[in-house]
């Protein structure tokens, strides 16, 4: 196969593939044998075999070869230059019209920050397990800063483990102000706020104490805690508006169909498994076990390769309903949204993996929502007991009244209000308060539009118990309230 070639073959190639390459010890075949990462008809990157060895290829095509194979030579040799820990670069070239290649050495058994940090995630806040992650990234982050380069793309699975050294991968993000001079402080910020962006919210309370493991490495500048949580907001800000943006089209994360008849969107992951099930949805609700019969809405769990999903119909009642309903965007498409704005915040929600959405000439028709299966407790069962218990007997356990605290606490922030806060939509599982039924959920803009907004959602909540009862005060009292919509 030549590269030209390779840029024709989708997403998918077939496995293994040979394609010739040359470099100044004349021509040799790379024989690629599994891909790590596919953008279709540009990049092609996995794990091959040239001259006798095991190499990481890097194969660039399509039309922007050219510019993508410069600049990530430009970042490989600039992160070799200055001495930083890299992937020794073993041959490159690029051919006119076809593509261009990077081999480096493949490192055996590396592993990267990313999956380390994975693992440690569900620790408390800053455990010493989750400090040695994060000190060590920024630790080599500070080298990088020390040196006058950033890495643009600058996230944990870019820094590898591998024989007790931390070395910095994709050079295609590295970018340089001055070589061998240390970052401006600008840059430095601009960069640190892209590092943290990507970390857990609750952390920012201990980011000072973070930037010990940077300042150690290189304290070039004062780094004001103020202004790089400043550079944190809008680096997330952007990165949900990037997220969302693609929910809803092909790409590496989603597989997406959309025209007169259908919209179908998947988790790419999830396609394969997933397909059966969204070619006769009907018929694995029929089969399922029927969580909710209602007029608007089918809710049922089902089972798919011994994984339990559930599978909510969106149903049109009737000719006057389908008028309402046709013209605007589906009530499941709205909960595919909102269900990956929650995941990708951090909030606990089933994770939402496929949507389809049944139309006829474009005008749409029922549509279904697939997501993970919760199988919590609701709240109102969870608290019951506490209802009839004298005394202190009747508080809930504190771990679920800090849960419970953190939800509301990351719902203010992010100005997300659920619009239907009845209890049997909060489940306890796993240590984390799991929202469900997201159709009518909403991330406000306005201050003014969320107060309000909150302030029925937090009401509706504490209808759950009788306002005379001790838990209701008790939640009353506790739960944050938002300046002038709700009594002192």
């Amino acid at each position: 196969m030549t590269l030209a070639e390779l840029s024709r073959s989708g997403r998918s190639p077939q496995l293994p593939l040979h394609i010739e390459l040359a470099d100044a010890a004349g021509p040799a075949p790379l024989g690629l044998e599994n891909l790590l990462r596919v953008l279709p008809g540009q990049r092609y990157v996995g794990v091959a075999k040239w001259r006798g060895r095991k190499v990481l290829a890097k194969l660039l095509v399509g039309d922007k070869a050219a510019r993508a194979f410069q600049r990530e030579l430009d970042g490989a040799r600039l992160l070799a230059g200055q001495g930083l820990p890299t992937p020794l670069l073993l041959a490159d070239g690029l051919r006119e019209g076809e593509g261009g290649w990077l081999l480096f050495e493949y490192l055996d058994n590396a592993d990267s920050l990313g999956d380390a940090w994975r693992a440690v995630a569900g620790q408390p806040l800053l455990s010493d397990d989750q400090q040695a992650v994060l000190g060590k990234a920024l630790a080599l982050v500070a080298r990088l800063h020390g040196q006058g380069l950033w890495q643009a793309d600058l996230h944990l699975d870019n820094l590898l483990r591998h024989d007790g050294q931390l070395h910095v991968i994709d050079g295609g993000g590295v970018r340089c102000e001055t070589p061998g001079q240390p970052l401006s402080r600008d840059k430095v910020l601009e960069n640190l706020g892209v590092f943290f962006a990507q970390l857990p919210v609750e952390l920012e309370s201990f980011i000072e104490e973070l930037l010990v493991h940077y300042l150690l490495a290189n304290g070039e500048h004062a780094l004001p805690v103020e202004a790089l949580l400043k550079e944190i907001d809008k680096v997330r800000r952007w990165r949900l508006r990037d997220y969302l943006r693609k929910i809803g089209r092909d790409c590496s994360l989603f597989s997406a169909r959309c025209g007169a008849s259908i919209l179908q969107v998947v988790r790419r992951q999830d396609e394969g498994s997933l397909g059966p099930l969204l070619a006769d949805p009907d018929a694995a609700i029929a089969a399922g076990q029927s969580l909710k019969l209602g007029g608007t809405s089918t809710v049922a769990l089902v089972e798919q390769a011994g994984r339990q999903l559930v599978v909510k119909r969106y149903n049109i009642k009737g000719f006057a309903h389908w008028l309402k309903r046709f013209w605007r965007p589906s009530r499941a498409w709205h909960s595919w949204v909102e269900g990956n704005r929650l995941d990708f915040l951090g909030i606990a929600t089933p994770k939402p993996l496929a949507m389809l959405e049944l139309r006829t000439l474009w005008l749409r028709r029922r549509a279904y929502l697939i997501t993970e299966y919760a199988a919590g407790e609701d709240i109102i069962a969870r608290f019951k007991p506490c209802l009839d218990a004298p005394g202190e007997a009747g508080s809930p356990p504190e771990t679920e009244l800090q849960a419970l605290d953190l939800l509301f606490a990351a719902l203010l922030r992010e100005r997300i209000s659920h619009g239907d806060f009845k209890g049997s939509n909060l489940l306890w599982q796993d240590g984390r308060w799991v929202l469900i039924d997201l159709d009518a959920m909403q991330q406000h803009l306005s201050a003014h539009s969320f107060a309000r907004a909150y302030a029925r959602d937090r009401a509706r909540f504490l209808r759950n118990w009788p306002a005379e009862s001790r838990l209701f005060t008790l939640l009353d009292e506790r739960l944050p309230q938002v300046p002038g919509t709700c009594p002192e």
